[in-house]
């Protein structure tokens, strides 16, 4: 029987790192399989169905969701996103883990339909860590900053719900930490599938 591959989730605040700590992580572990998401919103220029994304309408999107087809999925500027199951379950089949970015509410719900989820949470090394990484980017005004910096708080208080926490102080000790994580969770489902044989 082929391996299954591990399901998780990363939360983070906003400016503590995420998209580059994967962009690294997917450069040292192969075996991570990329979902292709489902979205109302219109293709841009040079988009192809079911390979930037599943486009549906919004009727058909809510159908879908009353059907139960989502794992998660959420509102976002006007326009819905979601993981479908079809989708989760032909990358795990693969073998290959899936980690998929949602807030700390697409977490809760992703966990009541998968209760095995690797949860990870990574946060900043400080809030002033935080908003000093905000503030570098040059492209969020004080509104928006201050805005990040409130919801930030929010997360934080939520990182209890997760098994794990990765502190992103450097992105090479954070990356070598998920590594890490993946490895010996992938050696723990293996071991278990030989004692179910």
């Amino acid at each position: 029987m082929a391996e299954c591959g591990g399901l998780y989730v990363i939360s983070a605040p906003s400016g503590a790192g995420k998209n580059a700590l994967l962009a690294e992580v997917r450069l040292r572990e192969t075996r991570i399989a990329s979902t292709v998401s489902a979205t109302t919103r219109a293709p841009r220029p040079g988009e192809q169905d079911g390979v930037d994304y599943h486009f549906l309408g919004r009727d058909t999107f809510q159908r879908r969701v009353a059907a139960g087809d989502f794992a998660e999925w959420a509102e976002v500027h006007d326009n819905l996103y979601g993981t479908l199951r079809s989708e989760l379950d032909r990358c795990l089949a693969t073998g290959n883990d899936v980690i998929l970015e949602l807030d700390v509410q697409g977490m809760r719900s992703l966990k009541r339909l998968y209760p095995g989820v690797g949860t990870i949470f990574l946060a900043p090394p400080s809030m002033a860590e935080l908003e000093r990484r905000l503030r570098n980017r040059g492209t969020n005004d004080e509104a928006d900053i201050a805005l990040r910096l409130r919801n930030a708080e929010k997360e934080m208080a939520a990182r209890v719900e997760f098994q794990y926490i990765i502190v992103n102080d450097t992105i090479d000790r954070a990356a070598a930490e998920m590594v890490e994580l993946l490895a010996a969770r992938r050696a723990a489902r293996t071991a278990a599938d030989a004692d179910t044989r």
